[in-house]
């Protein structure tokens, strides 16, 4: 007897095993919002017509054992800038519409809430952000039967695929670009210190690869973590120009900082670039948002989510295994990095 199901339309996944490539070059030969090579296009093609595949037939034979969502977990925590934070959110659901994807969003600091829509068969797979070194939330995730990435690189992935910006390379990045230009003293401010104590891997990372970077070329520095408020910043700014080491020059990465900080060194009798050189890791919408635009190592949000969202179908289709993927850091230079100077003056602010 013959207990196999009857044949049902084909699907994209279907079309993406025929050809040989990932769901996400079926779609974007269907969509057209990504350049894909002529011979791939017509690879693809002639596997959709060998399958007679429909985008509509395949979403109707999918209805029945999946939900056609994806689930972000995106802890909002009072130390995270949730204005860059939206815009791995926004990668991310305009990504997942490519593949007829909705996403819910899930903002609750805890496992209970992923146990609970996976449980509930709510969601396909499950994209998380905001990932710490230790994260509680990972033995939870790789112990469920759904496809799971991570935005971040913990210290142990538990064989999930994990992708992020390669914040350690970004710091040394900014670092080369300022011993280039001849700084031999260097201070950090980085993120707040609730991000730090938590061991939130960007901020970790990037510290690490500035201290990291700075040895290697015998820079001085000092590092120094910040609120993104204007009296920590006064503070934060009286320790780095009042230590030992001569600083010329400063790496920022905190993002709610820069609207404040040019006020701040001015006080100081500071200029940037003429007295203090300064070089950010931030979004590139970010440290263009200014009159004078920020020399700046871009956080890609956009390739990052778009990569996570492409990976969670691919092992949704096609069962791949785990994956490491970074992201490289590339400089843009702006108005705010120059030759170095004699070292800054050190008074603290006034009041």
């Amino acid at each position: 007897m013959d207990n196999r199901r009857p044949s049902t339309a084909a699907t994209i996944n279907d079309v993406a095993r025929e050809a040989g490539v990932s769901t996400s070059t079926v779609s974007y030969v269907m969509s057209g919002k990504r350049t894909i090579s002529k011979e791939t296009r017509e690879i693809v093609e002639a596997a959709m017509r060998r399958l007679n595949y429909s985008p509509r037939s395949s979403a109707r034979a999918l209805a029945s054992s999946r939900s056609n969502v994806l689930g972000l977990v995106v802890p909002l925590r009072a130390d995270v800038n949730v204005g860059v934070v939206m815009q791995f959110v926004t990668a991310v659901v305009t990504t997942a519409r490519t593949f007829n994807q909705d996403v819910l969003l899930l903002t609750q600091d805890d496992a209970g809430s992923i146990e609970r829509v996976t449980s509930q068969s709510m969601v396909d797979g499950l994209l998380m952000m905001d990932i710490e070194a230790r994260d509680p939330r990972i033995p939870v995730l790789a112990k469920l039967q759904k496809p799971a990435v991570l935005i971040g690189m913990p210290d142990d992935p538990r064989g999930l695929s994990c992708v992020d910006f390669d914040f350690a390379a970004a710091s040394r990045t900014a670092v080369r670009h300022l011993a280039g230009l001849g700084h031999r003293g260097v201070a950090f401010i980085g993120s707040p210190p609730a991000s730090l104590r938590r061991h939130a891997t960007y901020a970790d990372r990037a510290l690490k690869g500035f201290q990291d970077a700075c040895a290697a070329d015998s820079i001085a520095q000092v590092s120094v973590s910040c609120e993104a408020n204007s009296p920590d910043l006064a503070k934060a700014l009286d320790k780095v120009l009042s230590g030992p080491e001569p600083i010329t020059a400063l790496l920022v990465h905190n993002e709610g900082l820069l609207p404040m900080l040019r006020e701040n060194l001015a006080v100081r009798g500071l200029a940037i670039p003429e007295d203090v050189s300064v070089a950010v890791i931030a979004p590139a919408d970010v440290a263009m948002a200014t009159a004078h635009p920020w020399t700046a190592v871009s956080i890609p949000a956009m390739d990052i989510g778009r990569a996570a969202v492409e990976m969670v179908m691919d092992r949704l289709s096609l069962d791949k295994p785990a994956e490491l993927r970074l992201i490289a850091p590339t400089l843009t230079d702006g108005e705010t990095t120059a030759p170095a100077r004699a070292a800054v003056g050190r008074p603290a602010a006034n009041g």
